[in-house]
């Protein structure tokens, strides 16, 4: 038996087998599957209509895909996804919400009753912290870690998910290195980046003479990624009428390419990404049941970096070394991120996840701002978010939204200006021309200053007269 550390007050208890969870089965007690009862196998079941859901619920006013259930330690989160009669317990009807044993969830004309079982139930934990290109020793991470083990070795379709800047290309790339296909190629495709019309053709090529502008035969990614894997990126954009053909492909590994009568046998591992719900668009009728379950044969989920901000400092020191490296600057690279830049970063909500850490980062290496918060009078370590273009958390409830855009940007310049100087003659103990010198300005510009804001020479304690 372990101990994992949450943070400084919470701990979690690990043994050989994982992560200890409720033990839960889902019991029917309404509607025209009455009586049908599910044991969850795994942290996750999707419950609806479809032949595909571990629960399934013979009644028509359930959606396909109605509601998603997760096993945590000590309750059952239940998620509505998209159903078009909601999601209900008891009363409230609920998109996301946490509900103990006990507790009946109305779908429909149907309800199922959760119920904790005796038996012990565990999620698998990996012992890494790291898994190829992905960083992070977080209890998420070492979750998402655990099944990616598994089914790097394997050829079985992989569906990652997440919020956009998560990292799921970094999970494609990785289960790639990982998997006996590492000396294959590695082929990416942006669905979302592809026009309707040029999708067959890239997907499955085309022979010369196609179509206008075809003047060349040409590979689609299928046959490049023969041998190796490909990766479908932005799966939720690919148009629907293009679903089938990519179902068909998958399913008989054997491509046509556009204006060819002849098939060409394929050998390759596909994984998928989106930051859609794809659960919900089968529902609402824009990507096709038969195709999301042939793609969600393993579902990963990767957490928002606001869920694992214990990993930001791991995260951000290896961001900065690859930048360094890349760059040309090794010493630089192993002498690593600064304390108090670090601190600053772990402070922000990076609603943009690691593509915004990797972007905050870069910036304040190429304003300089690392070198200034490295040097001995770089600041303390409460101005660290200014030095790397973070803003302190609650900043926008002082932002003067009672005002048109132009005349709060004024507002608040003045009033950073303000701030500002009060600021730095403190640091410089009222030293007129030494915080000119800081501030890059001369001192007639910085006295000009101090009188328009109307500041008062005692309260700027200036000793250099």
């Amino acid at each position: 038996m372990s101990e994992f550390v949450l943070d400084e007050t919470a701990k979690v208890s690990l043994d050989r087998r994982g992560l200890k969870i409720l033990s839960v089965d889902l019991v029917v007690v309404d509607g025209p599957s009455r009586g049908a009862r599910l044991r969850l196998e795994g942290n996750k079941a999707k419950v609806g209509s479809a032949e595909g859901c571990a629960l399934r619920l013979a009644d028509r006013s359930v959606s396909r895909l109605h509601v998603e259930l997760e096993v945590k330690a000590g309750v059952v989160t239940v998620r509505d996804l998209g159903s078009t009669n909601g999601t209900f317990v008891g009363d409230v009807r609920v998109r996301d919400a946490d509900v103990s044993p006990g507790a009946v969830v109305r779908c429909g004309s149907s309800a199922f009753r959760v119920e904790s079982t005796d038996e012990p139930a565990f999620v698998a934990i990996s012992e890494r912290t790291r898994f190829g290109e992905l960083v992070g020793g977080s209890l998420e991470m070492r979750q998402v870690y655990a099944v990616l083990e598994r089914v790097a070795p394997s050829d079985t379709t992989l569906l990652v998910q997440g919020e956009t800047g998560t990292g799921k290309d970094v999970v494609a790339r990785s289960v790639h290195a990982g998997s006996p296909r590492a000396k294959g190629p590695f082929v990416p495709v942006d669905c979302g980046a592809i026009p309707e019309n040029l999708f067959e053709s890239e997907l499955f090529g085309h022979v010369r003479g196609a179509f206008t502008g075809a003047v060349h035969n040409r590979v689609g990614a299928f046959e490049e990624a023969s041998g190796g894997t490909l990766f479908l990126d932005e799966i939720g954009e690919m148009p629907l009428a293009m679903q089938a053909k990519l179902l068909r492909a998958i399913e008989s590994r054997r491509v046509r390419s556009v204006g060819s009568s002849k098939e060409t046998d394929v050998d390759v591992r596909i994984v998928c990404a989106t930051n859609r719900r794809l659960a919900q668009m089968v529902n609402e009728g824009t990507f096709r049941e038969d195709l999301y379950y042939r793609l969600a044969v393993v579902e990963v989920v990767l957490p928002p970096l606001r869920a694992r901000k214990e990993d930001i400092p791991e995260i951000a020191r290896h961001l900065y070394e690859k930048l360094m490296t890349a760059r040309g600057q090794p010493d630089a690279a192993a002498r690593g991120l600064p304390a108090e830049l670090v601190d600053g970063l772990r402070a922000r909500a990076f609603p943009g996840n690691i593509r915004e850490l990797r972007n905050a980062i870069e910036r304040a290496v190429t304003l300089g701002q690392t070198a200034r918060a490295a040097s001995p009078d770089g600041g303390a370590a409460n101005d660290a978010s200014a030095r790397a273009g973070v803003l302190p958390e609650g900043v926008e409830s002082i932002v003067p939204l009672h005002l048109p855009l132009k005349d709060a940007r004024d507002a608040w310049t003045s009033e950073f200006e303000n701030v500002y100087v009060r600021a730095m003659m403190r640091k410089t103990n009222g030293n007129l021309t030494r915080a000119a010198e800081l501030a890059g300005v001369s001192r007639r510009f910085l006295q000009r200053t101090i009188a328009r804001l109307g500041l008062r020479s005692a309260e700027l304690d200036d000793d250099d007269t």
